[in-house]
């Protein structure tokens, strides 16, 4: 297993235990991030979604398999098995990740899934039946970057406040 493969599987290995400064210490400082769900991220933002994520997680299983990698490119597929918070409802989600590499890190990490499957797992009827559709993406979307956007107004009063003291 080369560098960037030992890389990937530890990414996932910390995923999988919930150990998001783990997974982050795998991600460059310029990290760029992309999902169907949150769609583009950068930077903080993304080390911001692992630690979100990975704080409000009760239940969650992760593999990962057919990790590949070169000097430049990787990619694997995982599963990840989880209890939506929002709908209680229970998620199986298979994705292919692909990144790209610098520094002995990785700088670039895009998952694939699809958004229908996810929804009508986490959703129930209403994915099902629209989460094809703009709409309901949409609106998840609106629902994941408003509760990033408030993790991190969160994050930063505490620290403010930390330091002040």
């Amino acid at each position: 297993m080369n560098q960037n493969q030992q890389l990937i599987k530890k990414f996932y290995d910390c995923f999988g235990k919930r150990d998001w400064k783990g997974m982050l210490d795998c991600y460059h400082e310029e990290i760029f991030f992309y999902d169907p769900v949150f769609q583009n991220l950068e930077g903080a933002e993304v080390r911001a979604m692992w630690e979100m994520l990975l704080r409000n997680a009760t239940d969650l299983q992760v593999t990962a398999a057919d990790i590949v990698a070169a000097d430049d490119y990787g990619s694997c597929h995982w599963v990840a098995t989880y209890t939506f918070s929002a709908t209680g409802r229970q998620v199986v989600n298979k994705c292919k990740a692909s990144f790209t590499f610098s520094g002995g890190k990785i700088i670039e990490h895009q998952d694939e899934f699809s958004f229908w499957n996810w929804s009508r797992q986490a959703l129930g009827l209403p994915g099902l039946l629209l989460g094809w559709s703009s709409l309901i993406q949409r609106k998840v979307r609106r629902q994941a970057r408003r509760s990033l956007d408030k993790f991190i107004a969160t994050q930063d009063a505490a620290t403010s406040i930390s330091s002040q003291q």
